[in-house]
């Protein structure tokens, strides 16, 4: 099953921007999310969706 992308610009950019942090490897996904939420000014359900997200690319 994949991941849909949601269609709020917001959430797509706090996902590529927590991805290309993790790449870096230099903070952990539950800091960088915390850090999304408010530089993309994230909703609970957006931020669901986003840890989400990250939680099922890992399972893969």
């Amino acid at each position: 099953m994949s991941t849909v992308m949601p269609e709020a610009e917001h959430v797509q950019k706090a996902i590529k921007w927590v991805s290309m942090n993790l790449e870096e490897g230099k903070e952990p996904l539950q800091k960088l999310v915390e850090k999304a939420i408010f530089k993309f000014d994230l909703s609970p359900k957006d931020t669901d969706f986003v840890t989400n997200f990250f939680r099922e690319s890992q399972k893969k």
